[in-house]
């Protein structure tokens, strides 16, 4: 098992909005919600987890190669910063890995044997049900 990434918390734009949602007439006062941006190609990642980040087909990261995460699952803004930067760092952890090489295989020369009999067996099945020619 590799170590686990860490992104440098000064590698991390976080600023605070107002959450979107029911919470009375507190949620218009009260910036709870925490937007959270980290630029993938200025951070100090290694350059394969930098790749494989910006690889992956993610909603929240956009053209410019910034991740942009919203957290306003709870009601503070300290557990909202602390909820998205875990969410920024599961992301990274997520790709840290670099992905096993596919080695490919081929079938047994037994399952290839069944699959020409089957094959075979199909086409005298199909061959019976063809039309008599009739002679005049």
């Amino acid at each position: 098992m590799i170590e686990p990434l860490h992104v440098p918390e000064d590698e991390v734009s976080l600023s605070a909005i107002r959450a979107q949602g029911a919470g009375g007439q507190n949620v218009n006062k009260v910036s709870s919600a925490i937007h959270l941006r980290f630029d993938i190609a200025a951070s100090s990642l290694p350059d394969d987890v930098k790749e494989r980040l910006l690889a992956l087909h993610d909603s929240r990261i956009t053209k410019e190669g910034v991740l942009v995460l919203k957290a306003q699952q709870h009601r503070t803004q300290e557990m909202n910063r602390f909820d998205a930067l875990i969410r920024l760092h599961e992301l990274v952890n997520s790709v840290a890995q670099p992905p096993k090489n596919r080695k490919p295989t081929r079938p047994t020369q037994a399952a290839v044997k069944r699959v020409r009999q089957a094959k075979t067996q199909r086409s005298e099945v199909k061959a019976t049900r063809a039309r008599v020619q009739h002679e005049h």
